[in-house]
């Protein structure tokens, strides 16, 4: 058997040898960017690239995603390896889709040509021969929390029993056979310092979608009969900021709401007024004290004007609890590719990834590595070092996959064996089932 040194050796060199078809896929990705549960013909590129390497997959998971198994010389843990198909909503993006709007200025592009890097170097390079257990190179849908009135459509429809793809995905038991995930996530000097990094977790959320009810009359004429649906947004707005102060510093709690429906004319008082709103927060107890202050504000509102409320809230992401010893493999990794001394440890994180429901039944890792210039989410966003961006993240993913797997698999029983779930995968579908939930108050009883 070779060294774990000699096997990454030859699958890095295996990589560098097909250089163009990854940064070419990357490429190709960004050019063709599509919103979540939609990602079909980037779905398909993963399929034509799977069957390039000789992978068999499933296909059509939670609509859009792909599933591939490389099986090792001897039986032992699986560990998936994974990249996100979806884009987000930048119409200004210069490479943003004219009809939808969707931009990869996120990354994903570069999640999808580092995963699918990382199987080109497994598959034609023959170490997986070497290896003792199973790599899942698993192309998943829609992280991004967009088009929420489409998803729920598909909700509703039956389509789906949820809002992101990984949270449907292990609701129809696609990670049962999998013991640990590992997924690398762009970042650029804008927006991180160093070369790599990990931040230990990062916030969950839910949804709020409202609408204020009230009662329309001629502004002008006769405002007294009317209702104004905008003024108790407006009051409800403000009892929220007024909540701020009662969020707990280590809770890390963020409420950003936005008025999505004024009113319909101006010279009519407004009898509707519709506000979405994420709730964040660093653990699921904290997220539900914030929404239950969110709800007393919108029904506080309502009593004031004497108008309707109606509530619809949805499950979004759960908080991500990054492995300490995935982390481990990674820095050693990851610096090996691009120098120990670009290793940065990043603080507890504002933002939210479907990585987080993932992450509460196993182990599992979403660091970052540059490559990128711009910031996240932003019409400046883009792969500027395909070295750093595409093929950094591939050999990362490869060697980490050798390291866990290497002799008796001893890296992965560990991480296993010291692993503490946070929930049962039941305990996670009843936790995200129970958020939704629709209430109508009425503040004229």
């Amino acid at each position: 058997m070779n060294s774990c040194a000699e096997l990454k050796q030859h699958l890095t060199d295996e990589i560098d040898a097909r250089r163009e078809t990854v940064v070419g896929i990357g490429e190709a990705i960004m050019d063709a960017p599509e919103l979540g549960f939609k990602e079909f013909r980037t779905a398909d590129l993963v399929k034509e690239t799977f069957t390039e390497f000789g992978l068999s997959f499933d296909d059509q998971l939670a609509i859009t995603g792909v599933k591939a198994v490389l099986r090792g010389g001897k039986p032992g843990p699986t560990v998936a390896l994974m990249g996100e198909l979806d884009a987000l909503q930048v119409p200004d993006h210069p490479r943003a889709c004219a009809e939808t709007g969707a931009a990869h200025a996120c990354g994903h592009n570069a999640q999808i040509a580092g995963m699918l890097g990382a199987a080109l170097g497994l598959t034609q390079s023959g170490v997986a021969e070497q290896l003792a257990g199973t790599i899942v190179f698993f192309a998943v849908p829609a992280e991004e929390y967009v088009e929420i009135g489409y998803r729920l459509g598909l909700v509703k429809e039956g389509r789906t029993s949820f809002l992101t793809g990984k949270q449907e995905l292990i609701r129809l038991g696609l990670f049962d056979d999998v013991d640990m995930a590992v997924m690398i996530h762009s970042t650029s000097p804008d927006v991180h310092d160093g070369r790599m990094g990990l931040a230990p977790s990062s916030n969950g959320f839910l949804a709020k979608n409202i609408r204020f009810l009230g009662k329309a009359s001629h502004a002008g004429g006769f405002p007294e009969r009317g209702v104004n649906a905008l003024n108790a947004a407006q009051l409800a707005l403000s009892a929220i900021n007024a909540q701020r102060e009662t969020f707990r510093d280590e809770d890390c709690v963020r409420v950003h709401p936005i008025i999505t429906k004024g009113g319909d004319l101006v010279n009519i008082v407004p009898a509707e007024v519709c506000l979405e709103t994420y709730v964040r927060g660093k653990t699921p107890a904290a997220i539900l004290d914030a929404a239950a202050k969110v709800d007393r504000a919108l029904r506080g509102a309502a009593v004031a004007m004497g108008c309707r409320v109606e509530i619809e809230t949805v499950p979004g992401n759960l908080p991500l609890r990054n492995d300490p010893e995935l982390a481990e493999l990674f820095r050693n990794n990851a610096g090996a590719i691009l120098g120990s001394d670009g290793y940065r440890d990043y603080p507890h994180a504002g933002g939210s990834t479907d990585a987080g429901d993932l992450s509460q039944i196993m182990p599992v890792l979403h660091p970052m590595m540059t490559g990128a210039s711009g910031s996240h989410h932003q019409i400046d966003w883009h792969i500027s070092d395909a070295d750093a961006g595409y093929l950094a993240p591939a050999k990362t993913l490869a060697t980490m996959a050798v390291d866990l797997l290497h002799g008796d698999a001893a890296n992965a029983q560990r991480v296993m064996a010291n692993h503490e779930v946070a929930m049962t995968k039941e305990e996670y579908l009843d936790c995200q089932r129970a958020v939704f939930q629709t209430e109508t108050f009425d503040g004229d009883q």
